[in-house]
Order: structure tokens, then C-alpha cells, then sequence
């Protein structure tokens, strides 16, 4: 088989990615591009073939067929070049109770031939700080809360600089506080030049946090994009008209195709309709005026993310993988 050649300004790159466990396909022939310094919402069903997807591009699980690139290197090749590059955190950290939390990152660090015994309690203590859990360094892992268990395992994916980030529902089990920390913390990292790959089912957080999303159903990849991008795929956009000539706007939406989607708060005097597929906004507005209607205000607004969601896997919020 020809392998593809990277592309520099991916993270991650597979074509044509596919895992079959006998008879059944897990990952069916998946194309992800993750642009360098993005934050990558990953979603899908539950068994939709994240987790899967995810073994794979860390080197745990091989591939049945087809390729993938991480940070521009061949996986599983190239995984003694790459993985210390990548920080993960995958189903969990797997912490030894009776550790305390210091003892537990100096115990992962130590298991990392790269790693450097000089600079490990520097590189613990900042670790421990940056996820908010300086507090309880010298607390027993087994009385950690689920919440304190994943920052603990976020701090391991950060004992060293990472230029990809993996991370699986990182904010599982976390308070609202620690949420808003986490998230902030996944800003911070992005800002500073990393990658960030978020499989998650809390999907108002990938909508408040994400820059790009891609999603998985069956197996399948159905989408992949910047944000913007597929809140307006698949006709998912809505364009709001206020003007005070309702009937004209209504008349306007019919010669265009654009579906009235209802009224708005009548108080607007707006009107409401799904978006056409090649229908641009300027022309919607250009045929209002063309048409006398008086345009008091124009707004074209995506689907949320659950909307699109829902339409192209037919779940709900139960996605985790």
C-alpha cells in the first residue's frame, strides 16, 4: 500500500483508518485532519469507535488497514519519536491507591525513559499546581475524589512540554469550578502552541471550547470541521428577518426555497427560516429590499452542536465511548 504523505499543518492525519475485531468493523475507513494548534472535538454515540480511534493513533491498538500520521510521523512506526511529544489521558488515570498524588506523577515520570530525575520534583510540583492540585500532593490517591483522580491524570499528560494533547473526557467527574478550570486550562495549553484533541459527550462544553469537531457514527466518520463550519452544515442554519412587512418576507422565502421555520417573539416582528442549500444571506437580503420590504435587522444563526449532533447520528447526549 502507498502511504500518504503528511501534511505539515496536521497533528493528525489518517486515511482510509480502519480496525475490524473479526467480523465486526469498529472504524470503517476514517480521513481525520487535525490542524497543529487547534482544540478537536471528537463525538460519537456510544460505540461509535472514539476510543478505538484513539488506541490507534497512540500506538495500543493496530490498525487492521489504512494509515495514520501523528505530528507528521507514521503511527505505529514512529511511536519512540512521537509519544514522548504526546501527552494522553485515556479511560482514566491508573493510579496506585496507596500513592500519594506526588508519589503517583513521580512514579509515572520515572517510568518515562526520557525523563530527566534532576528536574522531576520541579516538573511534579508545576504539574500539580497548573491542575489545582498542590493542596492534596501528600493525600493518598484512594481518598482522591473521582474529580481529583482526573486532574491527577491530567497533570501526567503535563509533567512534560506536549505538543498534542490527548485527553478522554477530561472533565469526568468534575464539579462546575473544576470544569471551568479544566477548560481553561485546555485554552491555556492551546495558547501556547499545542494541540488539543478532546473526545468528550458534554457537548455545550465542545461548543464552548472546540475550534474544530469531528464525529463518529457506526464506525463512520460523518463530519469533520472548523465549528462555524459544521454548525452550518447540512442546512442547519436559520435566518431571522425583522421587518414589519411579514407576508412580503414570507413571499421572499418561497421564491428562494428557504423554508419558513415560524415566527418569531411577535413583539420582533420577525420571521424565521431554514437556510437553502447555495442560498447566500446578501441575496436574501438583496431580494427583501428588491421586494419593498422594510429590513429592520438580518441574522443567519448555525445549529447548536447538539442540533447537528442529533441530525447526523440520531443520539442523544448518551456518547460517551
Amino acid at each position: 500500500m502507498t502511504r500518504p504523505t503528511p501534511d505539515a499543518d496536521l497533528a493528525i492525519e489518517t486515511a482510509g483508518l480502519t480496525k475490524r475485531f473479526g467480523t465486526q468493523t469498529a472504524v470503517d475507513s476514517i480521513d481525520l485532519a487535525v490542524p497543529r494548534g487547534a482544540v478537536f472535538g471528537f463525538l460519537g454515540p456510544n460505540g461509535s469507535g472514539k476510543t478505538t480511534t484513539i488506541r490507534m493513533l497512540l500506538g495500543l491498538l493496530r490498525a487492521t488497514s489504512g494509515a495514520a500520521h501523528v505530528l507528521g510521523s507514521p503511527m505505529p512506526r514512529a511511536l519512540d519519536d512521537v509519544l514522548p511529544r504526546v501527552g494522553a489521558l485515556v479511560e482514566g488515570p491508573a493510579l496506585s491507591p496507596f500513592l500519594t498524588g506526588e508519589q503517583n506523577l513521580r512514579r509515572f515520570d520515572a517510568a518515562d525513559r526520557h525523563s530527566s530525575a534532576r528536574t522531576r520534583p520541579a516538573r511534579v510540583s508545576a504539574a500539580l499546581d497548573r491542575v489545582g492540585l498542590s493542596h492534596a500532593a501528600t493525600k493518598k490517591a484512594h481518598a482522591y475524589s473521582l474529580g481529583m483522580k482526573q486532574r491527577l491524570g491530567l497533570a501526567n499528560a503535563l509533567l512534560q512540554p506536549r505538543e498534542l494533547l490527548v485527553l478522554d473526557e477530561p472533565t469526568n467527574g468534575l464539579d462546575p469550578q473544576g470544569t471551568r478550570e479544566v477548560r481553561a486550562l485546555i485554552r491555556s495549553l492551546s495558547a501556547d502552541g499545542a494541540t488539543v484533541f478532546v473526545s468528550s459527550h458534554l457537548l455545550a462544553e465542545v461548543e464552548q471550547l472546540c475550534t474544530h469537531v469531528g464525529v463518529l457514527s457506526g464506525g463512520r466518520l460523518v463530519a469533520q470541521g472548523t465549528l462555524d463550519e459544521f454548525r452550518r452544515s447540512g442546512g442547519g442554519a436559520r435566518v431571522q428577518v425583522r421587518t414589519p412587512d411579514l407576508e412580503i418576507a414570507r413571499t421572499v422565502f418561497a421564491q428562494l426555497g428557504v423554508e419558513e421555520a415560524g415566527d418569531a417573539a411577535s413583539e420582533l416582528d420577525a420571521v424565521v427560516g431554514l437556510m437553502a442549500d447555495g442560498v447566500e444571506s446578501e441575496t436574501i437580503v438583496a431580494a427583501l429590499v428588491a421586494a419593498g420590504a422594510r429590513v429592520r435587522g438580518f441574522e443567519v444563526v448555525g445549529a447548536s452542536v447538539e442540533q447537528r449532533f442529533v441530525e447526523l447520528t440520531g443520539e442523544g447526549f448518551d456518547v460517551v465511548a
